[in-house]
């Protein structure tokens, strides 16, 4: 009798301690098939307080100087040596950059392929085989919350999606909530909130799939996690030790 006692209470304390989660709750895009899925990529549209570089180009390289901002020295972080480096451009609040000589130019709410082209097509009345390239100097998202490494992601490319940015952040915990990941995005001056299930195989088709400039995410803590954090640590060395008393109890009767 008093075996079967034991018995069954290890093997309470044995469920509390495990606990049992459904592969579907964990699993990312759920149920995806192995058709080929068209995915619609979000263009980055530029906006204020986006820091700019852009370089014109021409066969005639001093023809452009004027219309290309000064380069400057400063100060390497390694090795206390020099470097060179472009002066960027920033989108003022109407959306404008100052640009030498042709002075101010709205560039706001365009994507870069649009904005290098309403640039060429200005200056083409000064140099006319101008060609311009941008780049955007500070396209980041940051990622809190239950993931491994929370914190903020420079992206050097133009494009990144959800699980790409997760990724760069070590990933979501096992007590990140998979189905509710809060997605902070600043348009047109206001900040809009998305909710995205990462075990839908239909979020690789949202509009929110890929990110943009300053997007944040934010990863809630599950059920588990929450309990635990209110619980606080004393159940679990609670159990712990009924746990290890049992086992001493379960070899004195023996």
């Amino acid at each position: 009798m008093r075996t079967k006692i034991v018995l069954l209470t290890s093997l309470f304390v044995g469920v509390l301690l495990t606990g049992c989660v459904s592969k579907s709750k964990i699993v990312y895009l759920n149920g995806i098939n192995n058709s080929n899925t068209t995915i619609k990529n979000v263009e980055i549209k530029l906006q204020p307080d986006d820091i700019l570089l852009i370089v014109v180009t021409s066969e005639n390289p001093e023809i452009t100087l004027p219309y290309n901002l000064k380069t400057l020295n400063v100060l390497s972080d390694a090795g206390g040596g020099q470097q060179q480096r472009q002066m960027t451009y920033l989108i003022d609040k109407k959306g404008e950059i100052n640009f030498p000589i042709l002075g101010n130019i709205n560039i706001g709410g365009l994507t870069r392929l649009e904005a290098q082209e309403k640039i060429q097509n200005i200056l083409k009345e000064h140099v006319s085989d101008a060609k311009v390239d941008i780049r955007i100097q500070n396209f980041k998202v940051t990622v809190l919350g239950e993931v491994m490494r929370p914190g903020t992601i420079n992206v050097t490319s133009e494009r990144i999606t959800v699980l790409e940015a997760l990724g760069m952040v070590g990933d979501l915990g096992i007590q990140g909530k998979r189905d509710n990941i809060l997605l902070i995005r600043e348009q047109n001056g206001q900040s809009i909130t998305q909710r995205l299930d990462l075990r839908d195989p239909n979020l690789i088709n949202s509009p929110f799939y890929y990110l943009v400039q300053n997007d944040v995410l934010y990863v809630e803590p599950n059920k588990t996690k929450i309990n635990s954090s209110g619980v606080g640590p004393n159940l679990t060395v609670g159990l712990t030790a009924l746990s290890l008393l049992i086992g001493i109890i379960s070899l004195t009767i023996r």
